[in-house]
Parts: C-alpha cells; sequence; structure tokens
C-alpha cells in the first residue's frame, strides 16, 4: 500500500523552478492510487498592517489582492507539472506572518502525510543550508518531512536509512520499522536502492584503566556482533540483501554521512527523537548533527506519539 498520497508542497517563492514539487509530483506518479497535492505559499507583508488611514475592510481587500496575485504565478508556475491525470494539484495562498506555523496548521486541517520543501544548497561548501523555517518543520510538523536540493534524482539512485537497531527501547524499534516501510515505498516510486545503515559505540577509553581486567577486544566484538545479529534479524524481516547492510563502529553523525557519500545517496531518511506534549519542540542532537553533515535529500520521520506543540487538539 502507498503511503504518500496526500502531499503538501512548500512554494519557493524566490524562484521559477521549483524542486520540491517536482519531487512530489515524481512520487506521486508512483503511487499505487491516485495522489493529491497541494501547492502551498505563506504570505505577508507587514507595511499593509501598519497602515492606520486605512479601514480593516480595506486591508482586507489588500491583501486579498496579494493573495490573489500569488495564486496566479503559482498556477503559472505549476502549469508545466499539470501532466498526469493520476494527480489532483491545488494552489494554496494563505496570508501569515510565521510561514511555518501556517504550514503545520494546514497539515492538521488537511492530514498531509509529507510535506516537500525545497533547501538551500551553497555551492561554496557543497552542502545545504537548512533555514529557520525548515528546522521549525523539522522539529514540530506532526507528519513527515521531506527537505529537497535543487537537483534530479539519479537513475537507479541509493537511499539510506539510519536505523537503530542495537537497542531494545520499544521507540526506537517500532521508529526503525516505520522508517524502513516508508523508505521501501520511497525507494520504489523513485527506482532506488536501499541501505540500512546503523552505528555501534566505540569502546570507552576510561573503561581499560578502571577495570584492568577489562578486554576491549571482546567487549568490541561482543557489541559488533549483536548489531549484526540485530541487522541480520531487521532486514531479513523486509527481503533486504545483506550487501545493503552497513554497520560501522562510531558515531552516527560521523557513520552516516560518509555512508551517504561513499554510495552518492540521494535521500537519507532519519528517525527524529522527541518528548509528547509541549516539550516535543527538539529534532534530537543526533539527527541534528547527521543533517548538519550531508549533502542530499532529507526524510524526517517522528516516533509514534509525538505530539506537536502546535497540534491544536494538544494538552
Amino acid at each position: 500500500m502507498s503511503i504518500y498520497n496526500n502531499i503538501l508542497v512548500v512554494a519557493n517563492i524566490d524562484a521559477e523552478q521549483q524542486p520540491a514539487l517536482a519531487r512530489a509530483m515524481q512520487i506521486g506518479k508512483k503511487s499505487k492510487s491516485p495522489s493529491r497535492i497541494t501547492f502551498f505559499l505563506a504570505i505577508y507583508d507587514f507595511s499593509y498592517e501598519m497602515t492606520s488611514m486605512l479601514s480593516p475592510d480595506e486591508r482586507n481587500a489588500m491583501r486579498a489582492g496579494v493573495i490573489h496575485q500569488r495564486e496566479q504565478w503559482m498556477k503559472e508556475v505549476a502549469e508545466p507539472y499539470r501532466d498526469d491525470d493520476h494527480i489532483e494539484l491545488d494552489i494554496k495562498v494563505v496570508w501569515h506572518n510565521r510561514p511555518y506555523e501556517a504550514i503545520i496548521s494546514e497539515v492538521f486541517a488537511k492530514d498531509y502525510e509529507l510535506v516537500v520543501k525545497t533547501t538551500r544548497q551553497h555551492d561554496l561548501l557543497e552542502s545545504v543550508l537548512f533555514t529557520p523555517t525548515d528546522w521549525h518543520l523539522l522539529r514540530k510538523c506532526p507528519c513527515a518531512v521531506l527537505l529537497v536540493k535543487n537537483h534530479d534524482w539519479p537513475e537507479k539512485g541509493h537511499v539510506v536509512v539510519s536505523v537503530h537497531v542495537g537497542s531494545e527501547n520499544e521507540a526506537h524499534l517500532e521508529l526503525n520499522h516505520r522508517m524502513i516501510e516508508q523508505a521501501l515505498d520511497l525507494s520504489d516510486r523513485l527506482d532506488a536502492e536501499l541501505h540500512l545503515v546503523n552505528s555501534y559505540p566505540i569502546t570507552p577509553p576510561n573503561i581499560t584503566v578502571e577495570l584492568p581486567e577489562f578486554d576491549p577486544t571482546i567487549y568490541t566484538d561482543s557489541v559488533r556482533g549483536h548489531h549484526l545479529k540485530s541487522m541480520k534479524a531487521l532486514r531479513q524481516e523486509y527481503g533486504i540483501a545483506e550487501e545493503q547492510t552497513i554497520v560501522e563502529q562510531g558515531l552516527p553523525q560521523d557513520v552516516i554521512p560518509k555512508a551517504v557519500k561513499d554510495l552518492g545517496a540521494g535521500l537519507v531518511v532519519l528517525g527524529t527523537s522527541g518528548r509528547t506534549g509541549l516539550s516535543a519542540v527538539f529534532l534530537g542532537n543526533t539527527a541534528e548533527n547527521i543533517i548538519d553533515e550531508i549533502n542530499c535529500d532529507v526524510l524526517a520521520l517522528k516516533p509514534s506519539g509525538y505530539v506537536s506543540p502546535l497540534d491544536p487538539h494538544g494538552s
């Protein structure tokens, strides 16, 4: 069953090319059921709010005029992408001074399964620069968030899934399954090969000082064996070949970016940590460090039970 059939695409008002819309259409075309894509823009001009000489009705009329202009522009920009009867493509423009809040409000209103947004690419550093809106979405959006670069997906590309197989934590295990299931769906639609990547910890150097009889080699071999066994069980559950798995010693923020670079991956799938309730406002240091080091599209998934701080029905 296809997972992403109701997609919200955030427009890039500063460009004629819309990589996020192109990627969403690419995903939608390969869906096994009809897809709905909404091309969305939140706009705001403070000068309209400060015009004290205008009446509220006049200000509303001016806002409506600006919204209409943007809708016309978006229709023109989206026209080249309207090439598939399988996809219903809608356009929506709202007046809001915080784009990320407008996006998340729309997600709650229409139960979107995926938000797609273009990221900024810094050619000099060969890296992706995430905007404040990107970070807010990664931390607070209740559904999956796909941040894309301005590039075409390579044929027979690679998708890297950052799994956590050494844990007995139910939340980690559940998130592993959600990431793999959604990555398999995307890999099928994008004609890409999926790879599971996991890191295991380095032996703490001070432990050999505190415990003279401790053998770090035996410990390291035991930890690696546990992770390899757990990875084997996970990949076999989904019919994934052994050569499509990587288990390396080190920190995730080192192992995952290296795997992405070595494979030339076009997409990395990350699970974000978070708490439920109003305290669920952070992405997690590990995920943030990984994102800072990679140069490809990013799909971020929240754990089950996550409650966005912007949830209108939350506590």
